[in-house]
């Protein structure tokens, strides 16, 4: 089993840029990220371990849970993965407690069962784990096992970005721009993203170019947009890609450059967002024969680039649903 199931998202992409069970948009949880024994063969790890979880260490049993986990595991498997993590939970161990909470929220080993998500999301929650925090939020704001209640949702967000946790802060950025659970502030808004931003979350730079082209919460500032909107795109985001495409079409905070802005939107067309189409196809008409080719000679060479490819989701936060 591949822990790294999905990447995680902000509520934008759940609710706002959220998924089908957010407000407007993309999933707000996060999942669990490997283990740093992941280099280690399975075999290695599991008799490792062994010895010292049936002595009754937490982490121990924990981490060889993880192992079982690993190896794209069968029923056989699971049962013994979920025995060692109810034995570590026994302990208070707090990442235990919120891996079992997401196997429950997904279903992965287990019937899938959103109550049983909340107790153990909560129960780590409750030790400050921000992960667990920002997963139970979700589950209130889509009132998946608990009753819906946006007033919980938006103070285990809080809990989760104050704990410095990218995914909470891009969630909680989110509730402040929509105004939901929370009067709207923009600011807030602007300040969350950004903490999130500077943190490498992509979902957040694509948010905050966005709020500095809009000048929300802060001044209109495009060159500030160009640069956020190019860091989220470095990343692959599909959103991203396209907004950048257009600020390169209208020379807005970039030098115009429809070379560039061919290749983007070809970039952002190829990994699912269809929202350029049109502008592209407006572009060619434009362009010469020549000018095509270049685009299609860098967007070769971007692609060449290692990096994981974000999937495409319908966002908010666009440049061209205004235009």
């Amino acid at each position: 089993m591949n822990l790294q199931l999905r990447r995680s998202h902000s509520i934008l992409v759940r609710s706002l840029l959220l998924t089908p069970a957010f407000i407007i948009v993309q999933s707000s949880y996060a999942t669990p990220q490997p283990h740093q024994r992941a280099q280690q063969s399975d075999g290695t790890c599991i008799s490792t371990l062994q010895l010292r979880a049936e002595q009754g260490e937490p982490v121990a049993q924990y981490n060889l849970a993880q192992c079982y986990l690993r190896r794209n595991p069968g029923s056989e498997d699971y049962q013994t993965a979920l025995k060692w993590l109810d034995a570590s939970k026994t302990h208070g161990n707090a990442a235990a407690e919120f891996l079992l909470g997401y196997m429950y929220e997904h279903g992965q080993g287990v019937s899938r069962d959103y109550g049983k998500a909340a107790e153990n999301y909560r129960a780590a929650a409750l030790q400050g784990h921000s992960t667990a925090e920002n997963n139970l939020a979700s589950l209130y704001q889509h009132g998946q096992g608990v009753p819906r209640n946006m007033s919980k949702a938006f103070a285990w967000y809080l809990a989760s970005a104050q704990h410095r946790n990218s995914v909470g802060q891009c969630n909680l950025a989110t509730l402040y721009y929509l105004g939901s659970g929370v009067p709207r502030d923009y600011k807030e808004a602007a300040r969350w993203f950004l903490a999130a931003a500077e943190s490498g979350s992509a979902e957040a730079q694509n948010s905050l170019a966005v709020i500095y082209y809009k000048g929300l919460g802060v001044a209109v500032d495009y060159g500030e947009a160009a640069r956020w909107l190019r860091l989220a795109a470095q990343q692959n985001l599909p959103g991203a890609e396209t907004n950048l495409a257009y600020l390169y079409e209208q020379g807005i905070g970039v030098t115009l450059d429809y070379i560039a802005a061919y290749a983007w939107y070809s970039r952002a067309l190829a990994a699912g967002d269809l929202s350029g189409a049109d502008r592209r196809q407006q572009l060619a008409h434009l362009m010469t024969r020549r000018q095509i080719d270049e685009a299609a000679s860098l967007l070769s060479t971007s692609s060449s680039q290692p990096g994981n490819q974000v999937p495409a989701s319908t966002s908010i936060f666009s440049l061209l649903e205004s235009q």
